[in-house]
């Protein structure tokens, strides 16, 4: 049963950030046609600034969460092999009193 709470996880918390990120956008523009009338073509130079200032945390962001998983990918890996090593080590030193107790 659900308890009505929202529950995160870092592909929410991300999504999150975007759309607040380009709410912010939007709202920043807004704001500046308001407050500070500026030529057209003064806007939108600012406005185009403000978009590749977006664009490239949103890419920053895109990279720092693929190097998130290739990091959790790793950690994954090296868990499952020390897991099948330690499985190994504990069937060599059960065998011998495997073998005792089937031949008694």
């Amino acid at each position: 049963m659900s308890s009505g709470r929202y529950e995160s996880s870092d592909s929410n918390s991300v999504g999150t950030a975007i759309t607040f990120l380009l709410i912010g956008i939007g709202a920043g523009a807004l704001a500046a046609l308001v407050l500070a009338p500026k030529t057209g073509k003064q806007f939108r130079r600012d406005l185009k600034r403000g978009y590749e200032d977006a664009k490239d945390t949103l890419q920053d962001w895109t990279e720092e969460a693929k190097d998130r998983a290739r990091d959790a990918k790793e950690r994954v890996r090296d868990v499952a092999e020390r897991g099948a090593t330690l499985a190994d080590e504990l069937r060599e030193k059960v065998e011998p009193l495997r073998r005792a107790i089937n031949r008694g």
